[in-house]
Order: C-alpha cells, then sequence, then structure tokens
C-alpha cells in the first residue's frame, strides 16, 4: 500500500502529521532564520567565507516548506512535506561540519597541532568526512521514505537512525578532543596562544554550539526510535523547542562569533 499524493486519501491510515502545522510557528522560525542568514552573508562579504551559507539556505527553505505543507491542512501533498521533513533533518550535519572545521583553524592559530593526537592535515577532514557519512545516511533514509510504502517509511527512518548515531558518535569523539586540545594548550600555552588571538572565545562558542547540537542529534534519534506514531513526532512543540530553537541558537551564536574571525587571524599569523 503506497501513499497517494494526499494524506487524506491513504489507505494504509499513514498521516504525515499526527497535528495540524501551526503556521505561525512555522512563519517565525522562517523570518528567524532569514533574519541570521543575511546577517550572516553580510559578515562573509569582506573575508569571503561562504561555508556559514549553505547550512542556513538549506534551514531557510525547510521552514518556507514546512509554512507551505501547514496552510494545506489536512490535504497535505508529499512535495512539502517531504522537503521540510529532508531539509530541516539534514540541516544540523552542516553546522557540525563548520565545528569541525572552525577547531581545525584554531588549533592552526595558536601553533597547538602538539597539543592533539591527530596530525592536524588529518583531524578536519577525518571529522568532515564522518559527518558526510552522516548526511548521507540521513538523506537517504530521508528519501526512502519518500517512496511511499509502509515497508520504506520503516527502513527509511533505520537508516536516518543509524546516520544520526554516526552523527552523535563523531560529535562525541570531537568534543573529547576539543577539551583534551583546550586543557593541554592552558597547561602548556603556546607563543601564539598567548598573544592576542581571540582563539577562547571561539573556544567557547564552539563548546556551546556544540552541546546545542548533541542535544538537538538525541532528540532526532529518539523521535525516529519512538516511530511516526511516537509521542514526540505527534506533539509539534517538541520539535519547535529541541530543533528549531536550537538551531537558530547556533545561526545567532556564530553571529556574535562569528567564524570568519578565525579564518583571517589563521591566514594572518601562518
Amino acid at each position: 500500500m503506497f501513499l497517494q499524493d494526499r494524506a487524506s486519501d491513504t489507505s494504509s491510515g499513514f498521516k504525515l502529521y499526527h497535528y495540524d502545522p501551526t503556521i505561525p510557528g512555522a512563519v517565525i522560525f522562517l523570518l528567524l532564520f532569514l533574519a541570521t542568514t543575511a546577517f550572516h552573508f553580510w559578515q562573509l562579504i569582506r573575508p569571503r567565507c561562504w561555508f556559514m551559507l549553505p547550512l542556513a539556505i538549506v534551514e531557510v527553505v525547510g521552514y518556507a516548506a514546512r509554512c507551505k505543507s501547514g496552510t494545506q491542512s489536512p490535504n497535505w501533498t508529499l512535495g512539502p512535506f517531504i522537503m521540510q521533513a529532508t531539509l530541516l533533518l539534514v540541516a544540523p550535519a552542516l553546522f557540525a561540519a563548520t565545528i569541525y572545521m572552525e577547531l581545525g583553524r584554531i588549533i592552526a592559530m595558536v601553533d597547538g597541532e602538539g597539543h592533539v593526537k591527530i596530525p592536524l592535515r588529518w583531524l578536519t577532514k577525518i571529522f568532515v568526512i564522518g559527518d558526510v557519512f552522516s548526511f548521507m545516511l540521513q538523506g537517504a533514509g530521508a528519501g526512502l521514505q519518500a517512496g511511499g510504502s509502509l515497508e520504506a517509511l520503516d527502513n527509511g527512518s533505520k537508516i536516518v537512525v543509524g546516520g544520526l548515531f554516526v552523527q552523535l558518535i563523531c560529535f562525541g569523539v570531537f568534543m573529547v578532543m576539543a577539551v583534551s586540545f583546550d586543557l593541554s594548550i592552558r597547561r602548556a600555552p603556546t607563543v601564539r596562544s598567548l598573544g592576542g588571538a581571540p582563539w577562547k572565545k571561539h573556544m567557547m562558542a564552539l563548546y556551546i554550539g556544540s552541546v546545542f547540537i548533541m542535544v538537538r542529534s538525541v532528540f532526532r534519534a529518539i523521535e525516529y526510535i519512538q516511530g511516526f506514531d511516537g509521542y514526540l513526532l505527534s506533539h509539534e512543540p517538541y520539535m519547535y523547542v529541541f530543533d528549531s530553537v536550537l538551531m537558530f541558537l547556533v545561526m545567532a551564536l556564530f553571529n556574535w562569533r562569528h567564524p570568519a574571525e578565525i579564518m583571517m587571524d589563521s591566514v594572518a599569523v601562518a
């Protein structure tokens, strides 16, 4: 039994939503992400560091699709539903890649390669590769769910959970390494770490952003483990609290402590 174009016509009884998606909520976060994306764009013009834009655009398009989906209640079409579900699911993987790259820049800026166990030329690559693998698994799982059969939905959900666990493992190892580097270089500082480089405030932003993404990924993993009839997927406020709010805070955090400052300083000291 396959999903029809409209949720209300499914012979399987599957529902795209277990609630009427709130349009005001989607509009609010669409505007918030538009605002922080515009600010990021302005911040990126001078240093020409464009890596923050893709993740910001993904969030904006995801909430635009959710707005569209909200206007279709109760006859939701698959297109906007799949777009918002997929984009909002995979966007944090792009945030994670930014955080991985930022730690590498911080280490290079303070000449701190001796304080990490992995050669700097491999450190960022290893975590970004893991992140890309997680991104691909989540995207593949979401794409499989778009096939429409209940078997595809179940299998796709399992693949998404696998991708989320890969993300959690990578992030967990990354945070341990980041803390280890931070403690080591504070105990035995390098000349550059004692200079005017703003690495400490960027490490703090990195920690806060990492915690937000970890909490969000744990929430999403539990959500998908519970399944489409689970409590979390059946109650919309949880998505806004544990996904929308946290991801907006990550965007705003990097408006405040923008990675471009690290990029420019790391080039200056090279």
